[in-house]
């Protein structure tokens, strides 16, 4: 079995995680949808640096020997070549890039990110060590990654769009200690026995492990990662020390005001503070929500890389319910103008996490200059959150989040379950790859809807308990 870039990766963030995916594969979930779009968008990126070198030579990745037999072929043509694949002994690693370089090669490693990360360096420093053991001269590194200033205007110039950083120092301060880490993985594949690793920082960091909902699920129900606004290093020290429940805190653990409230177990109401937040409520109140999706690449004039396109919104007023679901992927236009309509000019707009809706906005207006009205929109916008975050209103159910999926069942016992999309970036995912499928348009009309129904619930009750 071969030691792959990947797998390498996976071993130097979390040794069960790589033990698993060799030896137990099954054990990991299907990728989510919103995953697979990460995916997805990195080998989207991956292609159009490849027209940064239109003389360049690619090998199939889809024929693993053949892969191996071209690259080598390639090689000796001496001209820059994406994807070339090597093997030393059980090391198997692919370049996305190599440039000739005075009898060497440099590599180019692109990412879809907007920065270099350590990881990033870590995966070159493994490229670098396994091409030069197969006897290939590796002269510089570098990471080539998405200019986030970057502004469409017209076609795209790939050189504009991208940023390339020299690595090179920082792979030779790593590529020392990659024969150790190499070593230590090529063990871990020979044993039998799944390492005993302990969650900690590693489990989000630098990715999301897809093990780690059977990896926590011994935590108990009120344990002290549910504890507000607690880091995780300070909750993974208690963890060390056998704390696991926020009711066995020490008492030289320092706890904030609104701490002290969630270790209290119970329903806390601050009925003149709640008072205060429905009084400042304006009538008519305006339940708004947007949803968004992102592109790496702008499609759009005038667009920027991980852009938030707003392609949706639900508002409800008085009774009524406005919607607006685009049947084109750039319906920014249309949405502004019939939201305009449905906000008119008076009232509060009642939002979950305000900054969203005001970012949104404010884009819109610079898009169509009309950034009178959205201004004026903006300073009707009250943010329902507040009432949660400022704990004016605690539930133990909420398990210490102040998020809309956690309040909503808390204060009106009813949530998204029953729903196909559950979230937004699903949500945004789904409409991007099928904007027109009725099915999805129908599953993104329920889940925006309720996300503006509930908040009307919520404030229902809110009113019922002052």
């Amino acid at each position: 079995m071969l030691l792959s870039k990947s797998k390498y990766l996976l071993g130097l963030q979390c040794p069960k995680q790589f033990w698993t995916k060799i030896h137990e594969p099954d054990q990991f979930p299907e990728t989510s949808i919103a995953k697979q779009e990460i995916f997805d968008q990195g080998h989207e990126v991956g292609q159009f640096a490849k027209k940064m070198f239109p003389e360049g030579i690619d090998i199939p990745e889809d024929d693993f020997i053949g892969g191996l037999k071209r690259s080598k072929e390639v090689l000796k043509l001496g001209k820059p070549c994406f994807e070339v694949a090597l093997c030393a002994d059980v090391l198997y690693s692919r370049a996305d890039i190599l440039i000739p370089n005075n009898g060497g090669w440099d590599i180019i490693e692109v990412k879809s990110g907007c920065s270099v990360k350590d990881i990033n360096v870590e995966d070159v420093a493994f490229q670098k060590y396994v091409y030069e053991k197969c006897g290939i001269v590796i002269k510089n590194c570098y990471l080539m990654f998405v200019n986030n200033k970057f502004v469409k205007n017209g076609d795209i110039d790939v050189n504009e769009f991208f940023t390339k950083e020299d690595i090179t120092e920082r792979v030779e301060e790593l590529i020392g200690t990659v024969p150790a880490k190499v070593k230590g993985m090529l063990d871990l594949m020979n044993t039998k026995t799944c390492p005993d690793t302990k969650i900690g920082l590693q489990c989000s960091k630098p990715y999301d492990c897809d093990l780690a909902e059977s990896c926590w699920k011994f935590l108990p129900e009120g344990n002290i990662f549910e504890l507000y606004y607690v880091s995780k290093k300070k909750a993974f020290g208690l963890l060390d020390e056998g704390v696991m429940k926020i009711s066995e805190l020490p008492s030289s653990f320092k706890v904030s005001e609104k701490q002290k409230i969630q270790l209290k177990e119970e329903i806390h109401l601050d009925k003149e503070a709640i008072k205060g937040f429905l009084d400042s409520l304006k009538e008519p109140y305006y339940y708004m929500d947007f949803e968004s999706y992102q592109t790496a690449i702008p499609s759009f004039e005038g667009g920027w890389p991980y852009q938030q396109i707003v392609f949706q919104y639900s508002v409800h007023v008085n009774g009524d319910h406005h919607e607006f679901l685009g049947r084109e992927l750039d319906c920014q236009q249309e949405l502004y103008l019939e939201l305009k309509k449905v906000l008119g000019d008076s009232g509060s707009i009642i939002v979950f996490s305000k900054s969203f809706e005001i970012g949104r906005l404010r884009e819109l207006g610079k898009m169509f200059d009309d950034m009178d009205w959205v201004e004026s929109a903006i300073s009707r916008i009250v943010d329902l959150r507040d009432v949660f975050s400022n704990f004016y209103y605690y539930n133990p159910k909420q398990k210490g989040s102040a998020g809309l999926k956690s309040i909503l069942p808390a204060v009106t016992g009813k949530d998204y379950s029953e729903l196909d999309i559950r979230d937004g970036k699903t949500a945004g995912v789904q409409f991007k790859k099928n904007p027109m499928n009725e099915k999805v348009r129908a599953d993104l009309l329920k889940y925006c809807g309720l996300d503006t129904e509930g908040m009307v619930w919520i404030v229902k009750e809110l009113k019922g308990i002052v």
